[in-house]
């Protein structure tokens, strides 16, 4: 099986959809995220601000790090291999990425991004999931 790992900058949660200002990127990628998963592809994300120990952990993170500081966040690792940084791929590069079949679907609404998420006070699949805030 297939593994993603997003090594992603400090946030305030987990995906870092939560607040009053949410980053519409930020929900697109998640969308991404779990779209990849549908399709059977172990995904995980770890936080610079929950789990800064797997950062240094892993040499090629580091190395990262250690070349373009934070600017280089997220970084998109498939298995070992370092394949994206400083960015947040699009769904067909996510797909390329991990192998997976991707045919852009058209006229297919984004999701709007809630203002309420998990820091905003109303519950979501977010905030039961995660230790946000």
């Amino acid at each position: 099986m297939t593994n993603v790992t997003v090594y992603d900058p400090a946030m305030c949660c987990s995906t870092g959809i939560c607040g009053a200002e949410v980053d519409q990127q930020l929900v697109t990628f998640a969308a991404d995220l779990d779209w990849l998963k549908s399709k059977g592809v172990a995904v995980t994300r770890i936080n610079l601000s929950q789990e800064p120990a797997k950062f240094a952990e892993n040499d090629k993170v580091k190395a990262v790090l250690e070349s373009s500081g934070i600017e280089g966040l997220p970084v998109i690792m498939l298995g070992d291999a370092l394949n994206s940084s400083g960015r947040y791929p699009a769904r067909s590069e996510l797909a390329e990425m991990a192998g997976v079949a991707y045919t852009p679907e058209t006229g297919t609404p984004v999701q709007e991004a809630s203002t309420s998420g998990c820091c905003g006070g109303s519950k979501s699949v977010e905030e039961t999931s995660s230790s946000c805030c």
